[in-house]
């Protein structure tokens, strides 16, 4: 399968403070890939150089197979979507008139306005100004503004860090249909559940290092216990080893009539990040 981004050895320095360490991987064509870690571990600062708003100190990368050098030509803008922060928007500007700039920007119609409001559930304030809207309003324009052309490839930094639980699932819902529809996305975030719902497979990012990189399934079995919890009738709790021994009580209590539930205890993705690198997310 082709690969959408290809990195390998990339390192960047601010000054004395090193921000990434010689990261590598590869993105393939469709995949949804999510950089977990909490602010700090340098998650935006690979975005800004994917998008070649910074350059590295060292290492290369490409995207579409081409030098990060060539993102800067038009040809290759129109393809990519980037949702970084709330800058960039019109404040006197309606919500419409925001997405019409980058409409004629892209030389689309502005039919396609409808359909992202849609997406980020602003479809009946589109003629409010922008500087009349909440900080989380507001984020949801700008990821309008970022998917508007239906980009090939959307980088997505902490998109749903300032939205209430229902605009979050609906601009989810939203994400996974553009992501079928051929969509790549490259998304970071430190909320384990959105990773766990958006991603096809994630990388745990610590200090500028990558730590893990895989899919959340595989990194649960990985880290998983090697035991079962039973409850049963009458809220009592037992825990089962995972081997034939354990197959058999399960079963003596399912003979008995006593089974109420069973549970694996696989980790979640936060409590696997907290194992390895002694931090929350």
């Amino acid at each position: 399968m082709e690969h959408v981004i290809e990195v390998r050895e990339l390192a960047k320095s601010f000054g004395n403070k090193v921000a990434l360490k010689s990261i590598s991987f590869d993105v393939k064509k469709g995949e949804t890939i999510g950089f977990l870690g909490p602010s700090g571990s340098g998650k935006t600062t690979t975005i800004k150089i994917l998008t070649a708003q910074l350059h590295p100190t060292a290492g290369e990368a490409s995207v579409f197979g081409e030098p990060l050098e060539k993102l800067k030509d038009p040809s290759y803008m129109r393809r990519i979507g980037i949702l970084t922060d709330n800058s960039g928007l019109y404040e006197r500007l309606t919500i419409f008139d925001n997405l019409a700039l980058y409409c004629d920007l892209y030389g689309i119609s502005k039919k396609s306005i409808d359909e992202v409001l849609e997406v980020v559930n602003l479809q009946h304030d589109k003629n409010t100004p922008v500087q009349k809207l909440s900080k989380g309003m507001k984020q949801r324009v700008t990821l309008a503004r970022a998917i508007v052309h239906k980009p090939d490839l959307l980088f997505l930094d902490e998109p749903t860090s300032a939205l209430d639980p229902v605009n979050t699932k609906h601009i989810h819902e939203g994400l996974k249909q553009l992501n079928r529809e051929g969509t790549t996305i490259f998304l970071t975030t430190h909320d384990m559940h959105e990773a766990e719902e958006m991603c096809d497979r994630v990388a745990f990012l610590h200090n500028g290092e990558i730590k893990l990189f895989d899919t959340p399934q595989k990194l649960r079995t990985r880290y998983g216990s090697s035991s079962v919890t039973v409850t049963l009738k009458g809220d009592q709790v037992v825990t089962v080893p995972k081997d034939e021994q354990g197959a058999e009580e399960i079963y003596r209590y399912m003979k008995d009539g006593q089974l109420a539930a069973i549970h694996s205890n696989e980790p979640t993705l936060g409590d696997i990040f907290v194992q390895l690198t002694g931090r929350n997310l």
